[in-house]
């Protein structure tokens, strides 16, 4: 067990997130998933995955699987991506990277 404490994302960070479904979500529905790949899985389950802004969009997700009456399997943060900055697009770079 790591003594280090866990890297929580800041207001910039996106978190890539993992939602189990159990069942094949059809190729129909990838559109309105919109930045999250679809795979089906050997075992019958379907998993998004993806980038998430915050927790209202997870919340927003989790409302389009509860409309499709899919039985969800399990929810879990991934990673958490470069922060970006909202202006320029641009991922945020370490003061110690940037040479003068």
């Amino acid at each position: 067990m790591s003594n280090e404490p866990e890297q929580k994302p800041t207001p910039n960070q996106l978190v890539i997130y993992q939602i189990r479904l159990k069942g094949y979500l059809d190729s129909q529905w990838t559109d309105w998933f919109e930045d999250l790949t679809i795979t089906l899985e050997d075992d019958g389950d379907t998993l998004l995955t993806g980038p998430v802004v915050d927790q209202a969009a997870l919340h927003g997700l989790l409302k389009k699987v509860r409309d499709l009456g899919m039985p969800l399997v399990s929810v879990s943060p991934l990673k958490h991506s470069p922060s970006t900055t909202f202006e320029t697009g641009q991922a945020d770079q370490d003061q110690s990277d940037i040479k003068e």
